[in-house]
């Protein structure tokens, strides 16, 4: 059988038809300047997707209709980024950012340093890279080392070019880029309406929606969705020449290879005119079509940043300086109770509706019995409310020259609301002792022993779980390895293939790491750290449980309040039997050298500190090498793997040298750190 020869007019149009679309794309959702209508632009497109289909062997991946090629995915894979993608510090007052200014002009010792501010996009980091301009890779930010895959997802945004304009000499062998992904206010409140109109609970921001949408394992589901992208920074340039030396110039080189930076972006050559910069754009907020939080200075050179360095999470050269919280006044209609997972009696108000910058607020943590009688929030109070980094609700004051005398104080039970325990006191809180005979905490346990960073039963959400409890299917955690088929097909919601997912998910989850399974436990003060570095130090379950309160205590991120709450957890009678229930399930927690999720390139390693680090207090070098799987050591012998030195080193400097051990210094010690 011959293959029918394509004419090369064909191959000639279909590659015309891609030039004009990427071209029509760039102009719209890059430059918003459209200069065709978009009957003509469906026009073009319509022509394409006929042409792919006659001759389906000349559909490529960068073409603008394989936007949505992928099939669902069953989970996001792990990546590692090129370089770490850190946090910012964040500043709330004028004198924070004096400071740090000073902090600048003091390390660098010039008086010329020029900053570039931008606006502090409310959404959500992502790292591309390229090769050889074709777009390979999108992944989250996750823990800032390693994040998740969302190529696919990636590519349904339309100002994310799949293949970069112009000649393959025009941009770098390998790119590798920040951006941060957005949802616009237009885009939320559709969507919002679309949902609220359908039934359904409106979502909650348009940074958690844009957060959601993201992580969709389905990519026509993001594209219904539409997410929006700001690129902002150059992480590698590989195969260039003339890489950028300034903020400036990244930003220059974005636009320049077709990606969508914000044109609000400004230098400003004075500390003074980044105030003026962050007035200017308080002001804007309301009106711009995408929610903003504050704004970004950063040291514009990049040799003056290389200087500046870094610290374990965040850069030295840049800082967030955040706006005021918005802030609007509503009426506390009642205060009620909510009991958490450790027990912890957290008071609620619940407000009369009201719209804070697009987000409907009616609930708000009151944190504790102190935070109420300080505020003096008292059930029917007339209140401001302002959400904390523009995301979480709380309130601010009360407005006691508004009351009409009905207003009544309020004060936490001494009995738990929901099992009737008597309530004792912790600290500046208030506490259930029921444990899980406490359906509350029960719940709360459950769910949190299940969700993604703990066991990862994916099916097991909170309602799911509330339900199981509320049938008495759960009384304990280790019931979850032994819910029966035909129980739960009896319950509503449930179906052959919902029940299939839920089982295979419970099973696939006696797999879990160490890390995992500790963090799992739900031991007070102990989180997701915590666990990662119990389970380094100790290896496996036994040995963590054997562990004297004084072999915790000294390990670089547990101190005394967590050694003696880890102690208290395992010394507990209940807690054995259920671990060994769990065990006797099939859960295996075993230790495999280092968390999947947090891959690290110091496995097995020992480390020795000496001398002041710049960028490191002591203790925080040693979180970062045991996070990686490595370890630390107090002494220098031969089966130490590194040497990290800073300034004016000590003793263990000549006995390293002595010993031929390998030394490092603190640029070294980073760069290990991040490879």
């Amino acid at each position: 059988m011959t293959t029918k020869k394509i004419h090369p007019k064909i191959e000639q149009r279909i590659q015309e038809l891609r030039e004009k679309i990427r071209y029509h794309d760039y102009r719209y959702y890059v430059l918003d300047k459209p200069m065709i209508s978009d009957q003509g632009y469906d026009a073009l497109m319509r022509e394409l997707e006929a042409l792919e289909h006659t001759y389906p062997s000349l559909v490529t991946p960068d073409s603008p209709t394989q936007r949505v090629g992928g099939a669902p995915l069953e989970k996001f894979h792990p990546v590692r980024h090129v370089a770490a993608m850190l946090s910012l510090d964040t500043a709330l007052e004028e004198a924070e950012v004096r400071r740090f200014d000073e902090r600048i002009h003091r390390e660098l010792q010039r008086e010329d340093v020029t900053y570039v501010c931008e606006p502090k996009l409310d959404g959500l980091s992502v790292e591309l890279v390229y090769e050889e301009g074709y777009l390979v890779r999108g992944s989250t930010r996750g823990d800032g080392i390693t994040g998740e895959e969302v190529t696919e997802n990636i590519k349904t945004i339309k100002a994310v070019p799949l293949r970069l304009p112009g000649k393959k000499e025009t941009y770098p062998r390998r790119l590798a880029v920040r951006g941060e992904v957005i949802m616009t206010l237009d885009t939320f409140k559709k969507i919002n309406k679309k949902l609220v109109a359908g039934g359904h609970e409106p979502l909650a921001n348009p940074r958690n929606a844009a957060a959601g949408s993201l992580r969709r394992l389905n990519p026509r589901e993001t594209l219904e969705r539409p997410l929006d992208i700001f690129f902002y920074e150059i992480i590698e340039e590989a195969g260039t020449d003339s890489p950028a030396q300034s903020q400036w110039m990244k930003v220059s080189s974005l636009q320049h290879w077709g990606l969508k930076t914000n044109d609000l972006i400004q230098q400003c050559p004075t500390i003074d005119q980044c105030f003026r910069y962050h007035q200017d754009m308080e002001k804007k907020r309301e009106s711009l079509p995408y929610e903003i939080d504050g704004i970004v200075i950063k040291v514009d050179r990049v040799e003056y940043q290389n200087q500046l360095g870094v610290k374990t999470r965040s850069p030295r050269w840049a800082l967030a300086y955040k706006f005021s919280p918005r802030q609007e006044q509503t009426q506390v209609l009642d205060i009620v109770t909510q009991v958490g997972r450790t027990g912890i009696l957290t008071p609620i108000a619940l407000l009369k509706p009201v719209d804070v910058t697009g987000v409907t607020v009616s609930r708000a943590s009151l944190h504790n019995q102190e935070f109420i009688t300080q505020k003096d929030v008292r059930i029917g109070d007339r209140v401001r409310i302002a959400r904390a980094g523009d995301v979480i609700p709380e309130v601010v004051e009360t407005l006691p020259e508004k009351r009409t005398g009905h207003e009544k104080r309020y004060v936490l039970p001494s009995h738990c609301p929901v099992c009737g325990s008597r309530v004792i006191q912790d600290g500046a809180y208030y506490r259930c002792p029921g444990g899980l005979s406490c359906s509350a905490q029960l719940k709360r346990s459950i769910a949190h022993f299940c969700s993604r960073d703990a066991m990862d039963i994916e099916n097991l959400g909170r309602k799911t779980v509330d339900l199981l409890v509320e049938r008495s299917l759960l009384t304990r955690i280790s019931d979850i390895y032994h819910l029966t088929q035909d129980r739960m097909m009896a319950l509503p919601g449930f179906a052959q293939k919902s029940v299939q997912n839920l089982r295979d998910a419970i099973e696939e989850s006696k797999k879990r790491s160490l890390p995992h399974f500790i963090y799992a436990l739900g031991i007070p003060h102990a989180g997701e750290y915590v666990a990662r570095v119990l389970a380094h130090r100790f290896h496996s379950l036994p040995d963590l449980m054997a562990a004297g309160e004084e072999d915790l205590w000294g390990i670089p991120g547990v101190g005394l309040e967590i050694s003696q709450s880890v102690r208290a957890f395992f010394d507990e009678a209940h807690n054995q039997r259920e671990i060994n229930r769990l065990k006797e399930a099939g859960v295996q927690a075993t230790w495999k050298g280092v968390d999947n999720d947090h891959p690290g390139a110091l496995v097995d390693k020992t480390f020795v500190f000496t001398g002041s680090l710049q960028t490191y207090t002591r203790g925080e070098a040693q979180r970062e090498v045991e996070k990686q799987g490595g370890r630390t050591a107090s002494t220098v012998n031969k089966k130490v793997d590194y040497v990290v030195v800073g300034e004016d080193p000590g003793s263990k400097y000549e006995k390293a040298k002595k010993l031929g051990v390998p030394i490092l210094d603190e640029k070294g010690f980073r760069e290990l750190l991040f490879s």
